[in-house]
């Protein structure tokens, strides 16, 4: 079993895998192509809006969630759209910034294992 395999299938036996792999087929309608060039967008994106919410204000947090939660719904990143849903609630309930340091802290780790698994599979270290 090749490395991305075997993540994939321990992720799956904790819950829910990494990216939904049927959702991401549908998405980019089975093209191989496609798939790779989403992915590595997606995972560059993670990168850009994790950075963007370091020591930012809740609000801006918020904003830069919304735009994640989006893109990970796109190719079945379930945990990071679930994750980046969280921070946008803390974030929404005023004056409860450990809720929002322990939402973005979730979303950094969702982020982190979609980002492994994608550099595994394209074979990129992103």
């Amino acid at each position: 079993m090749s490395a991305t395999g075997a993540l994939v299938a321990g992720v799956r036996e904790q819950g829910s895998p990494t990216i939904d792999e049927d959702h991401l087929g549908r998405m980019t309608l089975g093209d191989r192509s496609l798939e790779r060039e989403v992915l590595a967008i997606f995972a560059r994106q993670t990168a850009v809006m994790l950075e963007r919410m370091a020591g930012a204000k809740p609000s801006l947090a918020a904003a830069a969630a919304h735009t994640l939660k989006g893109s990970a719904r796109g190719v079945g990143a379930w945990r990071v759209a679930q994750a980046a849903e969280r921070l946008e609630e803390a974030a929404a309930a005023p004056g409860d910034e450990a809720a929002v340091h322990l939402a973005v802290a979730e979303l950094q780790a969702a982020c982190l294992e979609v980002r492994t698994v994608i550099g595994l599979r394209l074979g990129d270290c992103l």
